[in-house]
């Protein structure tokens, strides 16, 4: 029989992305216009809450749910030395039939990762309110990049993308020790833009822009390697992909092929795909995961949408990903989080809750365990 203490370390055959819906308290809180202690003493009582329904699902890796941020990218970005993120009068980007908020991130000067970035804190009072593995999750490498229009990029020596990326790999790499110092065993970085690159309109946006999108990925992988590749032996790295999910709508579609090779490259541990949809392609790609320790959850099951999912169409969905990768080095996690943005999908949080137990179920009626 395994010990308390060993199966509360990842991989886990359960596992989430990590954003949740945001407690009415906390939405209610910022809606009146409360920020800084007054809103922190908020957030700090209902996040114990977010917790502990994690906890009752029977997940073993938990997060705050990204409680205390608007945006699951730009809060992280915008306490990094050297970066901004602006508001613009108009809407931001475009997603199936809505718009994002007018926000857009801006290069004002050398990239760093400060000592008290307020993330780090975070994750503190995250693992001080859990028994279980506490999580957190931040954006990858490329979504510096991605989301940097020309225009915004006015710290000079970065108008050489080059530039740029090196710089961008070693602030990450310096956030990766940071983690780790702060006590963080399983950190994620969502990096839903080698997705992106998968899809012909964004794919002919960057070639307008004057960049190659298959350059792109290889560069966004190499950042991604360099990021995460000194980090300590027990620290575990996941890495989430998705097509957008702002409102349960999203902003992309189109298969992994194009870039399975460099994402499978990159010497992340868990690969958290979307697979909810048939905006995800097929699922040869797995094909291309080297044998070994490496895990992919496959996100069979959606955040956008209420319905729950069966589980015996869920097995035959792994019987179908078993044939181009070995079962051991799958797990189950839902396609992507539940409120990507402040805003949160079209479900309640109780279709939330019996998502997550879902998950739970899946992987207890596949490999005999979450």
């Amino acid at each position: 029989m395994k010990d308390v203490q060993s199966t509360m370390k990842p991989p886990f055959r359960a596992d989430h992305v990590g954003s949740l819906l945001r407690p009415k308290a906390i939405s209610d809180a910022r809606a009146a216009g409360k920020t800084g202690t007054e809103l922190k003493e908020i957030e700090d009582r209902e996040i114990p809450k977010i917790v502990a329904m994690q906890e009752e699902t029977g997940i073993k890796a938990v997060t705050d749910g990204e409680a205390r941020r608007a945006f699951w990218h730009y809060d992280f970005m915008d306490m990094l030395d050297g970066l901004d993120i602006e508001e613009d009068d108009g809407q931001g980007f475009v997603f199936s039939g809505v718009k994002t908020p007018g926000v857009f991130p801006a290069l004002n000067g050398p990239l760093d990762f400060p000592a008290d970035h307020p993330m780090l804190g975070h994750f503190r009072f995250l693992a001080e309110h859990t028994t279980h593995c506490p999580k957190i999750s931040i954006p990858g490498p490329s979504a510096v990049h991605f989301r940097a229009d020309a225009s915004r990029i006015r710290h000079e020596p970065y108008k050489d993308t080059e530039v740029l990326l090196v710089d961008i790999a070693k602030t990450y790499k310096k956030a990766v020790q940071a983690f780790y110092d702060a006590g963080c065993r399983y950190l994620q970085l969502d990096d839903i833009f080698f997705a992106y690159l998968c899809d012909p309109k964004h794919r002919a946006e960057k070639a307008e822009a004057g960049l190659d999108p298959d350059w792109l990925i290889e560069r966004y992988a190499w950042m991604m390697r360099e990021a995460i590749k000194d980090r300590p032996e027990d620290m575990m790295i996941g890495m989430h992909m998705c097509r957008g999910n702002f409102r349960s709508t999203h902003a992309a579609e189109g298969a992994y092929d194009l870039a399975a090779e460099a994402i499978f490259s990159t010497g992340v541990d868990i690969f958290f795909m979307e697979y909810d949809s048939d905006r995800a392609g097929g699922l040869e790609p797995l094909r291309l995961l080297p044998k070994g320790k490496q895990r992919i959850m496959p996100g069979f099951i959606t955040t956008k949408t209420p319905e729950l999912e069966d589980i015996d169409a869920l097995r035959r969905k792994f019987d179908e990903a078993a044939k181009y990768v070995d079962l051991d080095q799958l797990g189950i996690a839902p396609q992507c989080g539940f409120a990507s943005t402040e805003h949160g999908n079209a479900v309640t949080e109780d279709d939330q809750k019996r998502k997550l137990e879902l998950v739970v179920k899946t992987a207890e009626a596949i490999w005999g365990e979450a």
